[in-house]
């Protein structure tokens, strides 16, 4: 008998021979508490995703998916868990996603999408991203990796497809105003970047969310004139990615998900807030 590691349910993220014991999902700081026979702890940590930006004129870029790390740590009595970054209909970078944190193993959030629409938000690492480059080294020590590149904490996409990774890219926007005009998508991930959009008086299709190994992401809007062309919201690790409506991007999922881009003064999509699980 053969066996496969693709689409096979007998294997999973949970490390062998222990229980998931607690899953933290709302953004903030908590009290935990351990029996006190317990030494260490299996954490798994994800971060907070990026928000989508929005331009003046044009699309612009979706927000980079939360970071991820998993590890052994000693016994902390607090958790954090990182907010997703807001979006907002000021255009300009956006807000990134939130660190989260138990013990020594950390993540951290995702980028929000730079003031350059061209761009989208890079993936986090165990560090949130300056914008478009990658956060520093992962917690297992995996590199990060620049713009339009495969890496453990993937760069956002510069003119491009968010870049692939463990935490995607953000996809890029589209700036020209005039003509058919169809965005970029966020990156293929375990935790994925938002799409980006596309603001034009002729038909525009907002890029969709990067789609995850468990969720899908958000699709992008489609239509002729300037109040559509939203991206849509990244994969997260427990949730599906909104649709992008009207020229506003759609939310990411919920796990780290990065928000998707809005176009011409519309609303930009919110990251999806980080998850902690510990196992014991």
């Amino acid at each position: 008998m053969t066996t496969t590691i693709y689409n096979n349910s007998s294997f999973s993220d949970s490390p062998y021979g222990l229980k998931l014991q607690q899953t933290f999902s709302s953004a903030g700081t908590f009290s935990v508490t351990i029996p006190t026979n317990i030494l260490r702890v299996y954490a798994v940590v994800i971060g907070g995703g990026g928000a989508g930006a929005t331009a003046t004129t044009g699309g612009a870029g979706g927000g980079g998916a939360g970071g991820y790390s998993a590890g052994w740590t000693y016994i902390s009595n607090t958790v954090t868990v990182g907010a997703g970054g807001a979006g907002t209909s000021t255009a300009g970078a956006a807000n990134n996603g939130g660190q989260s944190v138990y013990g020594m193993v950390f993540a951290g959030g995702g980028s929000g999408a730079p003031a350059t629409v061209t761009q989208g938000g890079a993936g986090g690492g165990a560090t949130t991203p300056n914008q478009t480059i990658a956060g520093t080294t992962a917690y297992t020590g995996a590199p990060a990796a620049g713009a339009n590149t495969v890496g453990y904490g993937a760069g956002g996409g510069s003119g491009a497809i968010g870049g692939a990774g463990i935490s995607s890219g953000g996809g890029a926007g589209v700036a020209t105003a005039t003509g058919t005009q169809t965005a970029f998508t966020g990156g293929r991930g375990l935790i994925c970047g938002g799409g980006g959009a596309a603001g034009t008086a002729g038909v525009g299709t907002g890029g969709a969310g990067g789609t995850g190994d468990f969720y899908a992401g958000g699709t992008g809007s489609t239509g002729t004139g300037t109040t559509f062309g939203g991206g849509g919201g990244g994969a997260g690790y427990t949730g599906a990615g909104a649709n992008g409506s009207a020229n506003n991007g759609g939310n990411g999922g919920t796990g780290g998900g990065g928000g998707g881009g809005a176009s011409t003064g519309g609303t930009a999509g919110n990251g999806g807030n980080g998850v902690v699980y510990l196992y014991y």
